[in-house]
């Protein structure tokens, strides 16, 4: 089946008229991504703590024995 790529919602045209008036704002965009999305990676030894801190869990989450 092959999609219909020339869609596009009403929002996402919006965005891009609006972004093309506003290029600043890609700036924010970029800052605010940063801030709350884009980590440093981990490194090995900080990645092999974190497995090992991991409780295991029953294999029947709602069994309170």
């Amino acid at each position: 089946m092959a999609l219909d790529r020339s869609y596009e919602s009403d929002h996402t045209k919006w965005m891009r008229e609006w972004l093309a008036q506003h290029p600043q704002e890609l700036v924010e965009q970029k800052a605010g991504r940063a801030l709350w999305w884009d980590k440093p990676a981990q490194s090995p030894d900080a990645q092999r703590r974190a497995a090992e801190a991991q409780v295991p869990q029953k294999p029947y989450y709602y069994d309170a024995n």
